[in-house]
């Protein structure tokens, strides 16, 4: 999995659980509970409660399964990312099969990665600890995928290449990297400047385009032509 380097993660990064199932719940609340730089900050059953429970304590990551009673976790990420109020909260999607329909929903929809459920534990807690950071976590190979089956299909919503046109040369030359899953260190190396402007490109593309985060210019690239899914990874 790659991650981009974000601002520092707060010294204790706090979680809210959006799972509809008790059990799961439970083993995640065990899992975090065990790290020492990482608490629960509330479990939530549905995703209308999982916006509540964002708007009501303000934690730093949400764990959100999709499949969820009430409200699912796609909507719920949705209504997160347009709170301008809860700019500060990062959504990582839990799902069971990586090529989902709904990961690729959520992922346009703000969420900033995601992971399967039968991640090693080790695994997970880092996983939390990249979207903290600010980064975005996706696997490029299921990404790229993911991503390309589902905007090859007639009824998707389409982005016209000419939405590029708003970057400049080198900032699409960059987001094409950032598309294929390269990190802001391996982006310099490809193109023989330093990570600190790699970075600066990247932020460049994401204020112009709109984008919340990283996630967010990988699905921009694929939609927009910019990268194919033989370019993932």
């Amino acid at each position: 999995m790659r991650a981009s380097a974000g601002p520092a993660r707060p010294l204790v990064i706090r979680v809210l659980l959006a799972d509809d199932q008790p059990l799961v719940r439970a083993g995640l609340r065990v899992l975090l509970g065990s790290a020492g730089d990482v608490e629960v900050a509330g479990e939530t059953s549905n995703g209308q409660e999982a916006l509540d429970g964002a708007r009501g304590t303000r934690p730093d990551v949400v764990l959100m399964d999709v499949r969820m009673p009430v409200m699912d976790g796609l909507e719920a990420t949705r209504r997160i990312a347009a709170d301008e109020s809860l700019a500060g909260v990062r959504v990582l999607i839990l799902t069971t099969f990586e090529l989902d329909e709904y990961v690729f929903e959520a992922l346009r929809a703000g969420a900033s990665g995601f992971v399967a459920k039968d991640i090693e534990p080790a695994d997970l807690l880092q996983a939390v600890r990249v979207v903290a950071d600010g980064g975005a976590l996706l696997s490029p190979f299921a990404t790229g995928r993911l991503i390309a089956e589902f905007v090859a299909r007639p009824e998707r919503r389409r982005v016209e290449p000419s939405a590029r046109e708003v970057l400049t040369e080198r900032e699409r030359e960059v987001l094409t990297f950032v598309g294929a899953g390269r990190s802001n260190e391996e982006i310099a190396a490809e193109l023989c400047i330093t990570a600190a402007t790699a970075k600066t490109h990247v932020s460049r593309a994401m204020a112009k385009l709109g984008a919340r985060d990283r996630a967010q210019l990988v699905v921009f690239a694929y939609e927009t032509g910019l990268v194919t899914a033989g370019q993932a990874g």
